[in-house]
């Protein structure tokens, strides 16, 4: 890329906090048009989330990835369940050295009294999430064979240092936009 082009390329910066839900979905949807409307190329988006529900993320997942522009994804602080998968999308990723991570199987609970037949429905559903999950998470990442022992049982958290060292994130750093960025909240 020549100076020139360089300095015609536009970056956007961007927080997006909360749960992963059908509100943060639209809310991506709107950010995106307008991203795409001003020509920005590159979106650097801060996010932090302890997660939500999974067809949610996977939808913002798929949206993000495949987004007409450069995704530069942070972690500042917490990202976890759902959220990490949404934190995939970026091309880029990149943690505070004080950020965590956390991964780990679906959960739901079932009404009182529900008949077998629906906890099958509900098993079965948290089943095909979990195996859509992995999916992504195997595309992107390398945990080692105790990590994915541990991500069958349990919460896997992952230190900064992990996230390195399994490809999560590509380095360390903060989000710091420069000096009289616009930041927008998404």
């Amino acid at each position: 890329m020549t100076d020139n082009e360089h300095a015609q390329r536009r970056d956007g910066y961007f927080t997006l906090a909360g749960d992963i839900n059908s509100d943060m979905v639209r809310r991506v949807f709107d950010a995106l048009e307008k991203m795409t409307a001003d020509d920005v190329d590159t979106a650097h988006i801060l996010l932090q989330s302890n997660g939500g529900y999974v067809s949610d993320g996977i939808c913002l997942y798929n949206t993000l990835r495949n987004a007409p522009l450069d995704l530069v994804m942070y972690n500042g602080g917490a990202v976890a369940s759902i959220a990490v998968t949404v934190f995939l999308a970026g091309q880029r990723r990149i943690a505070s050295d004080t950020a965590r991570f956390m991964i780990h199987k679906s959960h739901a609970t079932a009404g009182v009294g529900a008949r077998p037949e629906t906890l099958q429905i509900i098993a079965d559903g948290l089943m095909a999430d979990d195996r859509r999950t992995e999916a992504i998470l195997r595309r992107h990442i390398k945990l080692t064979q105790r990590m994915w022992d541990v991500h069958a049982h349990s919460d896997l958290h992952l230190s900064p240092q992990d996230a390195l060292d399994t490809r999560l994130i590509e380095r360390l750093g903060d989000f710091a936009p420069p000096r009289g960025s616009r930041i927008v909240n998404i």
